[in-house]
């Protein structure tokens, strides 16, 4: 079976870097599979998890808050603001920020910036989704 090299970047660092099979990520026009030898592409990625299939069959899931996807024929780029494997997810940390931000969004005071507020809640979800296997 083929691999493509992936690494995930962040402003504080790689995250990951292996060889996998296929990458699985989630673009902000829709779901893309992306497997060694795609055609070059970029594409901007939404808040959501990234699937990370082994050779061996299993698979490995990454946490990221938007971004862009580079894809070449021998290695795929991910560049994110932030990004977490599941196992490094501090599951306490996220019901924190999930439990804030919907009491950001739910006071609706003038002085809350809304849309903040909702990226903020859409990470913790991701980051919760991704820890617990769903998604």
């Amino acid at each position: 079976m083929k691999t493509v090299k992936v690494n995930i970047v962040t402003p504080d660092g790689p995250v990951y870097d292996s060889e996998v099979a296929m990458v699985i990520a989630k673009t902000v026009s829709g779901e893309i599979g992306v497997l060694p030898g795609h055609i070059p592409t970029v594409a901007p990625l939404a808040i959501g998890a990234v699937t990370l299939k082994k050779e061996d069959g299993s698979q490995e899931r990454v946490a990221v808050g938007g971004g862009f996807i580079e894809i070449r024929p021998e290695q795929i780029s991910i560049l994110a603001p932030s990004a977490e494997l599941a196992a490094n997810i501090d599951i306490n940390r996220a019901k924190e920020s999930l439990a804030r931000a919907e009491q950001r969004l739910q006071k609706k005071q003038d002085d809350i910036d809304f849309k903040r507020a909702e990226l903020a809640l859409n990470r913790a979800i991701n980051r919760i989704s991704v820890h617990e296997g769903n998604m």
